[in-house]
């Protein structure tokens, strides 16, 4: 196999050639060039709002990573995936302020890290509750379900129930230097980015691996036709049930995280509108597709950042669209998907794919 790159022929000899992360020199160089813009040029140029503009893009790509999984890789849909985002932020922040942490834990800056994970298992495990459903119905009721979550979740449980532990009401303050991995206190912008990058390189290399795996040949199965999966002997049940887990466990760590970024946790940190928010990022970026979920991330956070940006300058002038600018958002977001179904139903992602195949059959590109 031709080690510096891939033209129009084949080269791979093997199994594990073609599946292979980095296939070509040139794709290594790309990795590493890429790794040094994230955790080096930008960390150094980019001041303290982009960098919380990073933070935000993160934390899109981690909650739209559960939604692409269960609508673009399973084919179950979804409309209250915020809710495990919900639960996961709470787990997390509960276990950090009325957890009886032993005291070397809280000292070596081990007990938030801890927290992550299990505020994950509490989420994925919440997941799969919403998900028993899907062994029955599908399409249009399954939607139902899952926004039966949303308002179940955050809605009754979490605002009635649990925002009242400790008497706080509705909010969860945390106070600076709550938060803490190992010696590093999250208590900068910069601090929060670094640990977003590494949660979204481990959720994306896992999530990659597992759909190259048997399991995720099963979620594409059952996508694809659930009927014909399950006469070729593959349980839907539990490969369903096993998505909504995954799913919920991703968006358990993407709430956990966030948390590092408030200084005080509510419910509406978590409306519907989000989980709406990130079926409509994975519809921009991609269905079926990591890459989806990345750019798609990326495209919303970005544009609706330059468009607050546009609005600023106005303020003086037209001082309604400041105060009117989160109906602006919701515009601008429903418009966004509009144009997309139209020009570009395949998404961001399919472009990506199709600019990467120009260079790599040239000069037979056409």
């Amino acid at each position: 196999m031709s080690t510096a790159f891939l033209p129009c022929s084949v080269y791979h000899e093997d199994y594990a050639q073609d599946h292979a992360w980095w296939q070509t020199r040139f794709v290594k160089a790309k990795m590493i060039l890429l790794f040094l813009l994230l955790f080096v040029a930008i960390p150094l140029v980019a001041d303290a709002y982009w960098i919380s503009v990073c933070n935000q893009i993160g934390y899109t790509l981690l909650g739209a990573l559960g939604v692409q999984l269960l609508i673009g890789y399973c084919g179950q849909l979804t409309l209250g995936h915020a809710a495990f985002l919900a639960v996961g932020a709470y787990t997390s922040t509960l276990l950090i302020l009325e957890f009886p942490w032993p005291q070397f834990l809280m000292d070596w800056g081990i007990a938030y890290p801890i927290s992550i994970f299990i505020a994950a298992v509490v989420a994925g495990i919440w997941s799969v509750l919403f998900g028993l459903p899907s062994a029955k119905v599908k399409g249009f009721y399954l939607i139902l379900t899952t926004m039966a979550a949303q308002f179940i979740t955050v809605d009754f449980v979490i605002t009635q129930y649990v925002s009242q532990i400790g008497g706080r009401g509705q909010a969860f303050s945390l106070p600076p230097g709550t938060m803490k991995v190992g010696p590093w206190v999250l208590d900068s912008a910069l601090k929060v980015y670094l640990m977003m990058l590494v949660l979204v390189i481990v959720c994306v290399i896992g999530l990659a691996n597992l759909l190259r795996s048997r399991v995720g040949r099963a979620w594409v199965a059952i996508r694809d036709n659930d009927i014909s999966a399950e006469v070729m002997g593959i349980n839907i049940v539990k490969y369903k049930l096993l998505a909504f887990f995954v799913a919920g466990f991703i968006g358990g760590i993407a709430g956990a995280f966030w948390i590092s970024n408030l200084s005080a946790v509510s419910p509406e940190h978590f409306p519907w509108f989000w989980s709406l928010w990130l079926v409509g990022v994975i519809l921009i970026g991609g269905v079926g597709s990591i890459h989806g979920a990345i750019f798609g991330s990326m495209f919303m956070v970005v544009v609706m950042e330059v468009l607050q940006l546009a609005v600023i300058p106005l303020a003086d002038t037209y001082p309604k669209l400041l105060m009117d600018f989160l109906f602006i958002k919701e515009a601008a977001f429903g418009l966004a998907i509009c144009a997309f179904l139209i020009f570009e139903p395949n998404g961001l992602a399919y472009r990506w794919w199709q600019i990467k195949n120009y260079f790599n059959l040239w000069p037979f590109s056409y």
